[in-house]
């Protein structure tokens, strides 16, 4: 999976507080925080769910698709082989 990185230099930072401070007050700042971390950690595991989710449902799948692979692999090593016993003769 991708991920998007975002650079921010000092000076971008120093203002988007200055803007959470005007707006919000610091007073409110460290509910403010939680409520992010919260926030942040319920989408992490909410985006953790939905990747094991989908590997358990592709996992048959895979498992289908190896199968006729080797079914396949096998197949065509008989009708090699066949081929190759009808050239010795």
């Amino acid at each position: 999976m991708g991920y998007i990185v975002l650079f921010f230099s000092g000076g971008e930072i120093m203002v988007v507080v200055f803007f959470i401070l005007l707006f919000f007050g610091a007073d409110a700042i460290p509910g403010l925080a939680r409520t992010v971390g919260k926030g942040m950690r319920e989408f992490n595991k909410a985006t953790a769910d939905l990747k094991n989710e989908f590997e358990s449902h592709t996992a048959d799948i895979k498992k289908d698709l190896s199968n006729l692979t080797d079914k396949i692999e096998k197949g065509s090593s008989d009708v090699k082989r066949k081929i190759e016993d009808e050239l010795k003769d």
